[in-house]
């Protein structure tokens, strides 16, 4: 098969992911399953090699040859664009194929919460988006961006590696960066970006202390920034970013999250009853409460807070999931799978019964 029918199969299937590794045919992520394309060849080293050769401009060739590793966005057709991760194991090349669908979803449509329209509206402040690779991190944030484009006169700047979702202009003006094509620092353009005249900034995803440490100093100067990070609850959120910095900065560093934390949005993909996947999720927002633990260094109470603050639109991961397994959308099975706290969570279970 060529690269072309695969990608295109890709789309028709609806998958989110697709693999090419040598050795076994070609792989699709459909509704979070892995499973073969049936009926595909084993794949070898020449036609990875092949397949690289079509996609990759001759720059991009020799430096994935050199580096043996590859971030890049490929346009593919008017129906959907890829990012693609080029790279080697056992001495082999392979490529993971992630589909970035041409429209940007509405909030509503992605089945998400009321209270993740109010970050659209924000004019400043910190947003984290939390929770593992393939659960809807990058979509979600697509589509908060794209309401602020229909409800905004401003600009949004974006600093991705690689550019997922194309943003068409609206309401606002936006400028996206993409590693190595526009910008060949993280540093360097989070640090441009405060004179490029920004309402809104997002930040592909805070990967070391500079990053967080300038996506801070943005949030403080009176600009709304996004961002991302692999983490599985607002607590692990908090203790992640201050842990990067050195011990001597944490205490200053615990203070400037107070100041500028609006919300984290941690969520998970779940397999449905139906056979797709829902949305579950976790919200912290920055109320007084929420700051004066951040800034005691008292992350340990944030649980707690979620918990009684639900009348403000805050929740824990456990209460989404009960709600799931009552409505009979998710079973208790794979709720509890899911649970960071299970016993917590057949506990609310049980109490609705």
């Amino acid at each position: 098969m060529s690269i072309k029918d695969l990608l295109e199969l890709t789309i028709q299937r609806r998958a989110s992911d697709l693999h090419i590794i040598c050795g076994l045919p070609p792989y699709l992520r459909i509704e979070g399953v892995l499973a073969p394309v049936n009926s595909a060849p084993i794949v070898t080293q020449d036609v990875v090699d092949k397949y690289l050769r079509e996609i990759l401009s001759a720059d991009n060739l020799e430096r994935f040859y050199v580096n043996k590793e590859l971030d890049f966005s490929l346009a593919f057709s008017a129906k959907a664009r890829f990012r693609v991760n080029a790279y080697t194991q056992k001495n082999q090349f392979a490529i993971s194929f992630r589909m970035i669908p041409i429209e940007i979803s509405a909030v509503d449509d992605l089945g998400l919460p009321k209270i993740v329209h109010s970050f659209a509206n924000l004019r400043q402040g910190f947003i984290l988006i939390t929770g593992p690779t393939g659960h809807g991190k990058s979509t979600t944030l697509a589509a908060i961006l794209n309401e602020i484009n229909q409800i905004r006169a401003c600009h949004i700047v974006t600093i991705e590696d690689p550019i997922e979702f194309v943003f068409r202009p609206r309401n606002s003006i936006i400028s996206q960066r993409e590693m190595g094509s526009d910008t060949l620092s993280w540093q360097v353009a989070l640090r441009s970006v405060l004179r490029e005249d920004p309402d809104v900034v997002m930040v592909g995803e805070m990967r070391d202390y500079e990053t967080v440490s300038a996506a801070l100093t943005i949030a403080e100067t009176g600009h709304l920034v996004f961002a991302t990070l692999h983490t599985n609850s607002a607590a692990q959120t908090i203790d992640r970013i201050v842990d990067v910095f050195p011990d001597e900065q944490q205490k200053q560093v615990k203070l400037q999250m107070s100041n500028v934390i609006e919300a984290v949005f941690s969520m998970r993909l779940i397999p449905a009853v139906s056979g797709d996947r829902v949305v579950a999720y976790e919200v912290m927002l920055g109320t007084s409460a929420v700051k004066s633990s951040i800034r005691e260094g008292k992350t340990h109470q944030i649980d707690n807070i979620l918990q009684t603050s639900t009348e403000v639109g805050m929740n824990t991961l456990e209460m989404s999931l009960a709600s799931l397994v009552k409505t009979g959308k998710v079973t208790f099975e794979t709720a509890q799978s899911f649970s960071l706290r299970p016993e917590e969570l057949t506990r609310l279970v049980r109490s609705s019964k």
